[in-house]
């Protein structure tokens, strides 16, 4: 009689077992994006914040990057078959396994760079140059 436990899978689950990233670790996330009839890679790339459930088959991580001044997060399956590779970048070395206090870093060092900008009227370069043209006096 066959083994009942037989695991179709187009993902090459051993390899993606292999993988050894840790919270912290810059990783490039390849992913199968379909519009319409057509299918292209989308990279994703930054920063894992948490990794969930070890190598069960319901894993995910958590990644995390920051496009033109805004965070993005996104979870990812790691058996998805909707992700065609992952490529660690970096790694570093943390002693947390879940690094969600990097978000309020964030928003703190944003704060702290606005605090810093303070206006100054003699550097408004803007408000030299757009001044209206000084009314006639008319005669009547």
């Amino acid at each position: 009689m066959p083994s009942l436990n037989l695991i179709h899978s187009p993902v090459d689950i051993e390899a993606r077992k292999k993988l050894d990233f840790r919270a912290g670790d810059t990783i490039r996330v390849t992913q199968k994006v379909k519009e319409g009839e057509k299918t292209r890679l989308q990279a994703f790339e930054g920063m894992v914040l948490a990794i969930k459930h070890g190598q069960e088959p319901g894993a995910t991580f958590t990644m995390r990057k920051v496009i033109d001044g805004v965070g993005v997060e996104r979870i990812f399956p790691l058996y998805s078959p909707e992700i065609d590779k992952i490529e660690i970048k970096s790694t570093t070395k943390f002693k947390r396994a879940k690094l969600y206090y990097v978000r309020d870093r964030a928003a703190r060092e944003i704060r702290k760079k606005m605090k810093q900008t303070r206006f100054d009227p003699r550097l408004d370069v803007a408000r030299q140059t757009t001044q209206p043209p000084k009314a006639e006096a008319s005669s009547q």
